[in-house]
């Protein structure tokens, strides 16, 4: 079954379950799942239930699709996140994001847990994607392109939208919450980076290195959503300051800056 079909029977299945216009959908990164908790008359809806979605297997991914009103708007979240460490194809990592548009939604925000290597930036820090450079090895548009769902060299010279970073710093200082914006660099994990592969990144311009979002991002501008990207500094990841890290602090680390992300992010939604 060729892609389109597969949007057109898993969108087709959560209208089936929630058939009212959406404004925004979240992806959760990990640890900063507890959003949907803020989520009104919400259903859920596990990807194990809806056609041709792959399942999470990352601890810190819930693996399921939350829907619901949030800050006075529709809202749709992924409650985890599908990797390309895990095995899957990139298709399959950025289908949820083409069956959004599927279901008529333009506005993406998309999370992550992510290394600080910028000097100036602390754990617990938020910071705006501003841009990327890809380091994943991989693209998601490699293939045969479907015209119905965008052009075969789409542009990305603005892949997060500019008006979105502009309303996410607004709503930062007026909640008097310290934000900072960076380039993200995406790589294919699952192992963490060695102090050598650190130093380049930052060289090349990289504030912040994760393992998501990227894929996703890239979806997103072949099909024109607007993008809004945030990450969560959970740890410095410093060449020459390198200290052993594991999953299980990522998520504690972002746990704890649960409470100004979940603050942030409502604000964000009011305002588009």
């Amino acid at each position: 079954m060729d892609l389109l079909k597969r949007i057109e029977e898993s969108k087709n299945f959560i209208v089936s379950k929630y058939n009212c216009k959406i404004d925004v959908a979240l992806v959760l990164g990990s640890g900063l799942g507890s959003i949907v908790n803020d989520i009104e008359n919400k259903i859920i809806i596990p990807y194990k239930d809806i056609p041709h979605f792959p399942e999470s297997t990352v601890k810190g991914h819930a693996g399921e699709m939350i829907i619901g009103d949030l800050a006075n708007k529709k809202v749709i979240a992924m409650n985890g996140r599908f990797h390309y460490y895990e095995g899957y194809s990139m298709e399959l990592v950025t289908f949820p994001i083409r069956v959004f548009k599927a279901l008529g939604i333009n506005n993406l925000i998309v999370t992550n847990a992510a290394g600080g290597m910028n000097p100036n930036f602390e754990p617990g820090d938020l910071m705006i994607i501003n841009d990327h450079i890809n380091m994943m090895g991989d693209n998601p548009l490699r293939g045969n392109n479907f015209q119905e769902l965008g052009p075969r060299f789409p542009d990305m010279s603005s892949a997060y939208n500019k008006e979105l970073i502009k309303i996410a710093n607004t709503c930062a200082k007026n909640l008097n919450i310290n934000i900072q914006n960076g380039v993200y660099i995406p790589v294919s994990g699952p192992n963490y980076e060695t102090p050598a592969e650190l130093r380049m990144l930052r060289i090349i311009g990289g504030d912040a290195v994760g393992m998501s979002t990227v894929p996703e991002v890239i979806v997103a501008n072949h099909m024109s959503m607007k993008v809004l990207g945030i990450s969560c500094i959970t740890d410095m990841a410093l060449a020459d300051n390198l200290e052993p890290l594991d999953h299980l602090k990522v998520v504690e680390t972002a746990n704890k800056a649960m409470k100004k992300f979940v603050t942030l992010v409502k604000e964000i939604i009011k305002e588009i």
